[in-house]
Formats: C-alpha cells, sequence, structure tokens
C-alpha cells in the first residue's frame, strides 16, 4: 500500500523509498478528503477516542489553547452546512468536530487567582492556539482514518464566523478555527488520492532555495491534476491559475478577508509593542 500511496501522491516523480510497512504509515499517506458519507452511526466511543488522539498532540508549552465542540444534532449540523457553503455533507455525516483556539480558559484561570495574564493579548498567542487546535485535529484525522472512517477540513467556518459563533455559543476569546467532519465513507462514491506538488517544490536543505527557473518550480504538476480531475469527472483547470485565483481580491477569500475584524467581534484584543511599551 505504501508504494502505490507515493505513486498516486507523485506519479513518475515519486522518490525510491525503502519504507517499512507500518499501518499508521499507510494510513499517512493513503490519506484523502471524503466528501461523501453514508448516514450510519459511528461505533461506540469514537468521538472519545478522537479527543484523546487530538489530546495526545503536542502544545505550546502544555498551555492547551484550544477546545473542539462535538456536534451530533441534525439541526445544528444542517446550520453549519448551510453558513460554510453550503456543504452538504455536513448534514449527512453523524459528526462535525469544529476546532477552536481557546484562550477563554487560561483567562477564567488568572480571573480565579485574581491575575490578568496579559500575554493573551498578544497575537503569537492566538497563533499559538490556532496551530495547537491544527496539531490536535490532525491527530484525530490519523485516528479517525486509522478505524477505517473519513474525513474532511472545512475551513469555511471562517467564512461566517459570528454566525457560526452564534450556533457554538461560543464566549469572547474563542474562535472557531476549522471543522472537521467525519463518517463512513460512501462506498459508492470513493475518495481518490490526490497527487500533490513534487517534493522538490516544497523540500528546502538548510536554507530557502528559489528556483533560477520558475517554470520548473512545480514540474509537470499542472498536468498531473488535470489528469486527476479528468479521470474524477471534474472541471479541469491548471493549478498554476486556480491558486492565484483563489486569492486574487478580498471577494475570493468568500468573507475570510475580515478575519481582524471577526476576530475583534469574538472579543480578541491585541497590544503592539509601542503601545506595550508607553507611559
Amino acid at each position: 500500500m505504501t508504494v502505490t500511496a507515493l505513486q498516486a501522491r507523485y506519479g513518475d516523480a515519486a522518490p525510491a523509498l525503502n519504507l517499512p510497512e507500518l499501518p499508521v504509515l499507510d494510513a499517512m499517506l493513503s490519506h484523502r478528503s471524503v466528501r461523501h458519507f453514508v448516514r450510519d452511526a459511528l461505533p461506540e466511543h469514537t468521538l472519545e477516542t478522537l479527543v484523546a488522539a487530538a489530546q495526545s498532540a503536542p502544545t505550546s508549552s502544555n498551555l492547551q489553547t484550544w477546545s473542539v465542540i462535538a456536534v451530533e444534532s441534525q439541526e445544528r449540523r444542517e446550520a453549519l452546512a448551510n453558513l460554510v457553503g453550503p456543504q452538504k455533507h455536513l448534514a449527512v455525516a453523524p459528526l462535525v468536530l469544529v476546532f477552536l483556539a481557546d484562550l477563554s480558559r487560561i483567562e477564567r484561570l488568572g480571573q480565579a487567582q485574581g491575575r490578568d495574564p496579559v500575554g493573551l493579548h498578544y497575537l503569537d498567542t492566538f497563533l499559538m492556539g490556532v496551530i495547537d487546535a491544527a496539531l490536535a485535529a490532525q491527530n484525530a484525522v490519523v485516528a479517525a482514518e486509522a478505524m477505517g472512517l473519513g474525513t474532511v477540513y472545512v475551513g469555511g467556518m471562517r467564512n461566517q464566523p459570528e454566525e457560526v459563533v452564534k450556533v457554538l455559543g461560543t464566549p469572547p476569546n474563542v474562535f472557531p478555527v476549522f471543522g472537521l467532519v467525519v463518517g463512513r465513507p460512501d462506498p459508492a462514491k470513493p475518495a481518490a488520492i490526490k497527487p500533490r506538488l513534487p517534493q522538490s517544490a516544497v523540500l528546502h536543505r538548510e536554507q530557502y532555495q528559489v528556483p533560477a527557473d520558475q517554470s520548473q518550480e512545480i514540474g509537470d504538476y499542472n498536468e498531473a491534476l488535470r489528469q486527476f480531475m479528468r479521470t474524477h469527472g471534474m472541471r479541469e483547470v491548471d493549478w498554476s491559475a486556480q491558486v492565484v485565483e483563489r486569492l486574487g481580491s478580498p471577494e475570493a477569500l468568500t468573507g475570510r478577508h475580515r478575519l481582524y475584524e471577526a476576530l475583534r467581534n469574538a472579543g480578541f484584543r491585541y497590544t503592539d509593542i509601542d503601545s506595550s511599551t508607553e507611559g
């Protein structure tokens, strides 16, 4: 499976690796985003298992600046599905996990001790919460796929974050970073391993190397992805054009250009260097 997954991921550019046959490595290399689920219930204790895997991920200084909301009710999953797309698979799969950058817990601990943890008001601490949430979620993904389940991330939670917050009932200093849909994949509509850029495009040794020939930076990846799209009945487009278009204007960000405003609406306040040294 490992060799097959590498071939699917890299095509002719697949590195020749002598890899051990490890189930967890096979699961990671065979990852695919699943958007077609059956409505069957998940195995007993799936949620608790995924949270245990998530909490086993690294966390900066053991501050644990993240939380997760398990959304299982049909009504609430449908509400989220409409807010993030719409993306119908949120309403089909039985579980949506919304991972949060959560600074409110430390704020409450400070209040209980009569102290003000001013470090919460610096951008790096919010970034820490985002990183912690991402590390935790990826552990949950690996665990879910090892259990034979399918997953897909949902960045659309940031399209209308104020409305998402209303559905989730989060307090100030908590922000929905992304969602994770978990369910049993629909065998009638299997997902496939999507090609990725060649390792030469993302791997730099010792220092960042800007390619002398931009046309060679991504190799034949445009054609590889076109072939993938063709095989799976998707609209064909060059990846290099698609990614530039996706970031070509504020409107292309589908609401996420308002992130700073949305964070302020969620109660986050940031101190800059100048203001912290005044007075």
